[in-house]
Formats: C-alpha cells, structure tokens, sequence
C-alpha cells in the first residue's frame, strides 16, 4: 500500500474513534447531568418540606377575663365578648366633643361614646349632656365592645344601689398582668350553672342587672348580662382579676360573685 493510501486508511479509522469517542463522552455528561439534576431537585423537595413544617409551634394562651388584647388572662377570648349591653362606673378623666374617658377603682380605662340618644341623670333627677365634667363619678350603661362603651345613659353620682346583697362583699380585686384570678367565691352560686350557659338579654333587664352589679362590684366592665334557666341573671365583668361573674336574681337583687 502506498503511503497516500495508508495515510487515508488512517485518517478514517481517527475519525472513527473521535466520533465514537465523542458520543461516549455525550453519554456520560448527559448521564452525569441528570444525577445532578435528580440530586437537585431532591435537595430542593427537601428544603420545601422542611420550610412548609416548622421545627416547633406556639399556641397563643389561652385568654381569660382581664384586659382584652393584654395577653395572659382576657376577656377577648371568649366567643360570647362581642358587642352587648353592660356598662362600667369610674371617675371622668378627660372629656371631648363625642364622648370621655374614666377610670374605675380597679384602674381600669375606659372610653365613653356619647350619642344624639343618650340621656343623662343627676343622682335622681334628668339633666343635660353638661354634667359631664372632669372628675364627676359616673355610672355608664350602654354598648359595650371590649372597654369601650356606647352610652345610652350617664348617671353623675349615681345613687347606692337597691340591690345591695344580704351578705358583705368582698372588694374588687384589680387586673394585674400575668396573676391568677383568685378562687373566691362570694354568697350563693347557682348550683347548676355552667359558664357558657344562659341567654344574653339588652333593654331593661340588661341596664338593672348591670346597675346593681356594677354598685355592689365597683371596679370592672360588664360586658354583657345573661339570663339563666333558673330566671336569675350572670353579669359576666372584664378588666379585673376577680369577681368575673355576679349573680343578680329575677327581682335585681346581688346573691352571690365568683
């Protein structure tokens, strides 16, 4: 064979190999590019789940009947806290054009919405929106959402009481951030009642109930009044740390508070 030919016949069989050589080539980066890819996207699946499920949980705690919104123990998490009539009583501490604040013996704040429909009392007698002035003790009954009260009736130095009950009553102990409510219980409990239980009730029944409990109990906001099975009413109070529910009987008469 002469050389031209032998360097042909050469040629050919390295083109040959190259091109086999080549496809091998091809075949492992594709190869070692899906193990990549595979690795990839498992690493990723991964880290998507590990977001999705965080290492630990927190359960807010659980709310009692202190100061809605201050954590530790309060009213807003009760189901049956929304509007409803109740009312409070305290001392003005500042007075605008719609409404004033107050602040009762417990330390609670609180603010009064006044309205075109509300009226005003002076002890016994009917006055004007005047009477309102800072430092006057009021009695307030209206609207309650939280410790904001819509009035429907402001009574400056209101009266005592005539549901003062048979027993002495224990003082209104005030809200403190993270103490227990005390177990006290004061005069008579209905036996069979259940917290939860009851029907909320507004209008006349609603205003006497809150009235005298608010007398007896001076120092937190009722934020509704429920009637019971039994005819009697639970005035359930917010803001303070103990009583949370005064029992008044059919004919407003203070029986008992735990």
């Amino acid at each position: 064979m002469n050389n031209s030919l032998r360097d042909a016949a050469r040629s050919k069989v390295r083109r040959t190999l190259l091109t086999k050589g080549n496809g091998w080539i091809a075949g492992a980066v594709l190869s070692w590019a899906l193990i990549v890819g595979l690795t990839g996207c498992a690493a990723t699946s991964q880290s998507a789940t590990s977001t999705s499920t965080p290492a630990s949980t927190s359960t807010p705690a659980a709310a009692g009947h202190g100061v809605p919104g201050a954590g530790g123990s309060n009213g807003g998490s009760n189901a049956r806290s929304g509007p409803a009539e109740g009312g409070s009583t305290g001392t003005i501490t500042s007075v605008t054009s719609s409404g004033f604040t107050m602040t009762t013996v417990a330390g609670q704040k609180v603010t009064v919405k006044q309205a075109s429909s509300t009226t005003y009392e002076k002890g016994t007698s009917s006055a004007t929106a005047s009477v309102v002035t800072k430092g006057a003790t009021v009695l307030v009954l209206g609207m309650t959402n939280s410790t904001t009260i819509t009035a429907s009736q402001v009574i400056v130095q209101p009266p005592a009481s005539g549901g003062s009950p048979s027993y002495t009553p224990s003082a209104v102990v005030p809200f403190t951030q993270g103490s227990p409510s005390r177990a006290n219980k004061d005069g008579k409990i209905p036996t069979d009642y259940t917290e939860g239980s009851g029907t909320i009730v507004s209008g006349t029944a609603a205003d006497k109930a809150a009235e005298v409990a608010l007398t007896t109990y001076p120092g937190g906001v009722v934020d509704r009044v429920v009637k019971l099975s039994n005819g009697e009413y639970e005035v359930h109070y917010i803001g303070v740390n103990w009583p949370h529910h005064v029992f008044v009987t059919s004919d407003y008469m203070v029986v008992g508070a735990y």
